[in-house]
């Protein structure tokens, strides 16, 4: 009888429970987050969230405006002011691809497809970073007859374009970055969303005293500061779709030429959409720029402060857009109706807080800037009751969500155009002929009232449609 070996016996039982053991399982993905739940409390953790992220990227800008203004050189605050009416541009092109990719991703996730989430966000940012390439690329071959078509002339327009120049190419890595933090939002993780753009504000608070002011570059300074924010943005944007959303399915030649047409789809529209602002705003600047270099400078100082102070109401159209996407996918309707209601009622709470916090702080603001005569007049009105109406720009951005996730985006694409044409221009005109300066803001403002019943009005339609 053959002696059994103990050490082979226990070796070989080790074996076989191994063999028994089930591999380890990949992390689980979390679930579509926005079916369940309280709707409000979903649109205001993720607007709050979002805005941090939107107010970071808008947050260099004023950055290297207040770093500009101490140097105490209009012709710099004012190139500043033109290069970003140009900017504006880019930067809404990238909004409109990044609403394209989460509103694809969330109807996904809603659908319980996330092989088709994961598919169509990988295509979604490949679609969007040689696109972007290609805008920026055409921007910056036409930056001299673009800034001269906003007013900037001289020194300025020399100034803005040197500065535009360094800043453009940059685009694609914006792109990254914005289109992954949508689709981060599209899995309703609005926090890591926030925090990459939260580095790139960080990269910017650091290094703008040291390349505008200790080493001296000035404008070179600024633009390279702007530069290497973007560059950490899209390097910390990807990293936790990676770790905690599943990633993205490797692409194909065929798998991008499929996903082409869904893409442009809803992203030919929305950049559209998006071009609509600056569009208006490069007009504005325009009619602005006829007042001189101090109105332009405080035109300027109230564009980079918008998007800062008002990030919340900004970040509606990119927060609400997954939570509306997760519902229609799931066909879970009524969810989608009051999703919108509680959008337009947290818009307007945002709008009245806001205001009021601005007229108490307009002083101390104006003194940041520097701001004097006109400019620190545009400022105060702008502190004053001109930001109250900034709720009806709110109610466009919650309205336009809807329509972008619900199948109809050229609705919101008619309504943008329609509040920066005939809801921009003779209103410009008229204020600027009565009040100057500040009429064209004055005008401006008062358009949206009109195009917002409609945007709201088309909203509902589709909700309506989309329900059958």
């Amino acid at each position: 009888m053959t002696a059994i070996d103990p050490d082979r016996e226990d070796a070989a039982a080790a074996v076989a429970t191994r063999a028994a053991t089930p591999a380890p399982m990949p992390p689980p993905v979390p679930a579509a987050v926005f079916l369940t739940g309280n709707l409000f409390r979903h649109v205001v953790v993720m607007s709050l969230t979002s805005s941090l992220g939107i107010m970071s990227i808008f947050a260099v800008d004023v950055l290297n405006m207040v770093f500009i203004s101490w140097l105490g050189r209009a012709e710099l605050a004012a190139a500043i002011g033109y290069a970003g009416a140009i900017l504006f541009f880019t930067i809404s092109f990238g909004i409109g691809m990044s609403i394209a990719a989460a509103a694809l991703v969330a109807r996904a996730l809603g659908e319980g497809d996330r092989a088709l989430a994961r598919r169509r966000a990988g295509h979604a940012l490949i679609h969007g970073v040689w696109m972007g390439a290609a805008f920026a690329a055409v921007v910056w071959v036409f930056l001299g007859p673009l800034v001269r078509a906003i007013g900037a002339s001289g020194e300025t327009e020399r100034l803005a374009i040197f500065y535009l120049q360094i800043v453009t190419p940059s685009l694609p890595l914006l792109m990254v970055g914005m289109i992954g933090g949508a689709i981060l939002r599209a899995h309703g993780d609005a926090r890591r969303a926030m925090l990459c753009t939260l580095y790139g504000a960080g990269v910017a608070l650091v290094l703008d005293p040291v390349f505008i002011l200790w080493m001296g570059w000035e404008l070179t300074g600024a633009a390279v500061v702007t530069v290497l924010a973007r560059m950490m943005i899209a390097g910390t944007a990807l990293i936790p779709i990676i770790r905690h959303h599943g990633g993205f399915e490797r692409p194909t030649l065929a798998g991008l030429l499929e996903d082409l047409r869904p893409v442009t789809m809803i992203a030919f529209p929305a950049v559209l959409t998006q071009i609509a602002t600056p569009a208006g705003q490069a007009y504005v600047t325009r009619a602005m720029a006829a007042f001189g270099e101090a109105a332009v400078a405080g035109m300027a100082i109230t564009g980079r402060l918008t998007p800062l102070v008002f990030g919340v109401v900004f970040a509606l159209s990119g927060s609400i857009g997954p939570i509306i996407g997760q519902n229609a996918g799931a066909k879970q309707w009524d969810r989608v109706a009051q999703t919108l209601r509680d959008g337009l009622l947290f818009t307007a709470l945002v709008s009245v807080a806001v205001s009021v916090l601005l007229f108490v702080l307009r002083a101390p603001l104006a003194d940041l800037f520097g701001a004097t005569g006109v400019t620190r007049d545009i400022v105060y009105l702008f502190c004053g009751p001109l930001s109250l109406l900034f709720f009806f720009n709110g109610a466009i951005f919650v309205a336009n969500a809807a329509c972008n996730n619900l199948g109809q985006p050229f609705q919101a694409t008619l309504v943008n155009w329609g509040r920066h044409t005939i809801g921009t221009v003779p209103l410009v005109i008229v204020g600027a002929a009565w009040l100057g300066a500040s009429g064209v803001l004055l005008g401006q403002a008062v358009g949206g009232i009109f195009f917002a019943a409609i945007a709201i009005w088309q909203a509902r339609r589709a909700i309506v449609a989309a329900a059958g």
